[in-house]
């Protein structure tokens, strides 16, 4: 029996904030910690930010082209 995923709501990528050094992207979450999702992760196809203190959960909304910039950086 597969489990159902609950998706809070769906943020678009340029909404997160970057960590470079981390290579973390991050967003608000309503109980006052962050969603958090790794540039590693968007490359293999996760799309999934999850919050650390909550079960909340969010869908990244990106291309795969979007995340060029952000490789570059780290690069």
């Amino acid at each position: 029996m597969s489990e159902q995923v609950s998706i809070y709501d769906q943020i678009e990528i340029e909404d997160f904030t970057f960590d470079e050094e981390l290579q973390t992207f991050s967003y608000p979450c309503p109980c006052g910690d962050k969603f958090q999702i790794s540039l590693g992760d968007l490359e293999d196809g996760e799309n999934i930010a999850v919050c650390p203190s909550c079960s909340l959960m969010v869908e990244v909304i990106f291309e795969k082209e979007d995340l060029q910039d952000f490789i570059d950086q780290v690069s």
